[in-house]
């Protein structure tokens, strides 16, 4: 009889009923409870990871632990969740269609933008202008100060192109308006260019390849020295340079040596096609003026923003060069300007006779 319980005790171990079943039980939800062990590993996992990186969103919207917004509107942005305030925006054209920009990221992040104020009667110089940045992957804005956009839509680029109108504005008018720092921040070179500027021997991407390589803060392409108007020896083109800094000249009262520090010498470009890097154009937005007009004079203050030693950081590009046409389709006839005394302007006036108001703006 005790063999035959002991035998009965050994087939009923065996068989995981010893325990009333609960051995057999765990071993068949065994498996179970690994993957949801390493599910709940999992969820503390990601959730760590999150509130790292939004502690890496906080330390990088804030400073010295604040949130990094003008004192004069931190009190009306208090009230939003920390890690959400998004305080730029940018310039891409973005279709009702489709939730990400028409262009990929990769090709996004390496974008520039020019910017030109045009007129319809230079329509074809800024279709041949146009097509050659568009073909760079450049953003393109066009500030009509004609009012005339509809004369437009025949281009097949057109409608890729930003088109604001504003009657009878210069382009730092448009550019102090449109072009705030948090707009453009995703641009790593902003073009400003004039409407008559040809481009025949210009190529953006190699100009760009210049300017990042010499550490170019604010540049511009020379000028071809046959263009019809040239207001600066440092803007004209040097044919054995790829670029220059500055110039040497003996002429008049102008000196210009390796001592000179300043325009028109050294550390100078001209209000007509100016190159700007992120930085540079940051300081310069904020040195514009709001009722600035036509500019005169603001291309000798772009020192200020060179973001260092201006000698250094500003020059001019001769292997990517333009050719300046001098047209002066805003704000006058197109001729050429000539001085006018007080007296002259006093008699001209009670005359009822007219003169070009730019004289008066420049005066």
């Amino acid at each position: 009889m005790t063999s035959i319980k002991s035998l009965r005790w050994l087939m009923r171990k065996k068989s995981g009923l010893s325990d009333g079943g609960k051995s057999s039980f765990k071993m068949k939800h065994l498996p179970f409870l690994a993957v949801l062990c390493t599910i709940m590993l999992f969820i503390v996992y990601r959730t760590t990871k999150y509130q790292y990186h939004q502690e890496e969103i906080d330390k990088k919207w804030s400073f010295w632990g604040q949130p990094k917004v003008y004192p004069s509107t931190y009190g009306k942005l208090k009230g939003l969740p920390r890690g959400i305030i998004h305080d730029n925006s940018d310039l891409e054209l973005r279709p009702l269609w489709s939730r990400s920009s028409s262009r990929s990221k990769a090709v996004y992040s390496n974008s520039n933008l020019l910017a030109v104020p045009v007129g319809i009667k230079q329509k074809q110089n800024v279709d041949a202008m146009v097509q050659k940045f568009l073909q760079e992957n450049f953003t393109i804005i066009l500030f009509h100060y004609d009012g005339n956009v509809d004369g437009w839509w025949n281009l097949d680029w057109s409608s890729k192109a930003i088109h604001i109108i504003a009657r009878n504005q210069t382009k730092w008018w448009f550019a102090k308006r449109f072009l705030h720092p948090d707009i453009v921040s995703i641009y790593d070179y902003i073009f400003l260019w004039d409407e008559d500027l040809g481009v025949e021997h210009f190529s953006p991407s190699r100009y760009v390849e210049i300017i990042k390589r010499e550490g170019l803060e604010i540049s511009q392409p020379a000028l071809d020295p046959n263009s019809t108007e040239i207001h600066h020896r440092i803007t004209i083109r040097a044919r054995t340079k790829k670029f220059h800094r500055r110039v040497y000249e003996r002429r008049g009262s102008t000196r210009c040596s390796d001592l000179s520090e300043g325009p028109p010498c050294t550390g100078f470009v001209e209000g007509m096609a100016p190159v700007f890097s992120q930085s540079a154009w940051y300081c310069t937005w904020h040195l514009i003026q709001n009722d600035l007009v036509h500019g005169w004079g603001v291309d000798m203050k772009l020192g200020y923003c060179a973001q260092g030693d201006r000698t250094k950081k500003v020059g001019v590009v001769d292997s990517e060069y333009v050719f300046h046409k001098g047209i002066q389709t805003l704000g006058g006839s197109g001729h050429r300007m000539t001085k006018v005394s007080k007296l002259q302007r006093t008699t001209m006036k009670q005359g009822g006779v007219g003169i070009d108001v730019r004289t008066e703006v420049r005066l």
